[in-house]
């Protein structure tokens, strides 16, 4: 089936910082690998249909639907959770990429305002979508619990991690990393410092290790974001304390992948995940992992990790030490974790996608109101 060009959501392509703008960009190659050709829609300044200085929610609902009916695509992705247009262009399929529910699931993570953007035009979107790609089953079990007339045309689409094997230091990189000192074995936590992440599990964990006899070195690599202070004031004083904790901010993504294959151990105790990017982009990259053992962790990462409650500082704890004072153990769970993630690549994320794709145009493009 000849689907011809795709209008392909890019609002958040020019924003590295986001995990929706890595998942554009890596699905856009895959696709573009598959013979898809993209026209990408609202970048700052990327693409064929630029937004420029305006806002990205004013875009897609003011300027898109005008920018869409000027291109000869028949259909429309959309990859921010919600952002489809209110109404349905005639000749136009929509697809709608759901990464998460977490403003609806754990509103404290979130603000009012945005919870409410999201949870409006989600469930417009979903009216309108004609077919629904969730990034993990436990996502769609969740939005299907929450909105089940999306039944039937809702599917799983697992995100690919092999994007990290091509980031690698520079020579500035390389000097950069170096100046750093890092201690030999250090514990790393990479990811944005926001409530759901749960970064105050680990200051437990070292705290309990402390209370032992025990240290360990933690680097953390990450933006500040929503409701991120309370952690920010915590590593402050733990800092004050004698502890040895490194917080390093945003990062490169060369930066930030290379701290992942330097580290000792990565730890991730989410409360929350749509899909859990960043454990997984350690196994890849051989490094052993802990997780928490609830929303989609489990799935992506199976076995291949050892796992705690998200409440269980002594069960971090005990782990943490019991890896640090095993390199053969380490090894161990390296392997396992490199074996998980070969299963998940951009080129089966691409081919489900452009399946999905032609399931949307088979039907009668445009009929949903």
């Amino acid at each position: 089936m000849s689907i011809g060009p795709i209008a392909f959501d890019a609002t958040l392509w020019d924003e590295p910082t986001t995990g929706i703008g890595l998942y554009t960009r890596c699905l856009a190659s895959a696709l573009e690998g598959e013979g898809v050709h993209l026209e990408r829609f609202g970048a700052r300044v990327s693409g064929e249909h630029p937004r420029g200085r305006m806002g990205r929610t004013g875009y897609a609902l003011a300027r898109l639907p005008r920018d869409l009916r000027g291109s000869q695509a028949r259909l429309f992705h959309a990859l921010g959770n919600f952002n489809l247009p209110l109404t349905h262009l005639p000749g136009k399929a929509y697809v709608l990429t759901v990464h998460d529910l977490i403003p609806l699931t754990m509103r404290e993570t979130v603000s009012t305002a945005f919870r409410w953007q999201f949870r409006l035009w989600l469930a417009r979107s979903l009216m309108l979508a004609d077919r629904v790609l969730c990034v993990s089953a436990h996502t769609r079990n969740e939005l299907l619990a929450r909105f089940p007339e999306a039944a039937g045309r809702t599917e799983v689409v697992h995100n690919g991690v092999d994007h990290v094997d091509a980031e690698r230091l520079d020579l500035t990189g390389e000097a950069f990393v170096r100046a750093l000192a890092l201690p030999k074995d250090f514990v790393l936590y990479a990811g944005s410092l926001d409530v759901r992440k749960n970064v105050g599990l680990v200051l437990d964990a070292l705290e309990r290790l402390r209370a032992r006899g025990r240290t360990a070195s933690l680097v953390l690599a990450g933006q500040s974001w929503f409701g991120s202070g309370a952690v920010e004031t915590r590593v402050g004083r733990m800092r004050a304390e004698g502890f040895d904790i490194r917080p390093l901010g945003y990062q490169s993504a060369s930066v930030f992948y290379e701290l992942m294959r330097r580290a000792a151990v990565f730890v991730f105790p989410s409360r929350g995940e749509g899909f859990g990017l960043p454990p997984l982009e350690a196994m890849r990259l051989g490094t052993a992992t802990i997780v928490s053992n609830v929303s989609s962790l489990p799935e992506v990462c199976g076995d291949a990790a050892p796992a705690v409650g998200p409440d269980d500082a002594e069960g971090l704890a005990e782990i943490i030490d019991r890896l640090l004072r095993s390199p053969e153990e380490r090894r161990n769970w390296a392997e396992k974790g490199k074996r998980q993630a070969e299963a998940f690549t951009w080129k089966r994320a691409a081919e489900k996608t452009l399946a999905a794709y032609e399931a949307a145009l088979a039907g009668p493009v445009g009929s949903r109101k």
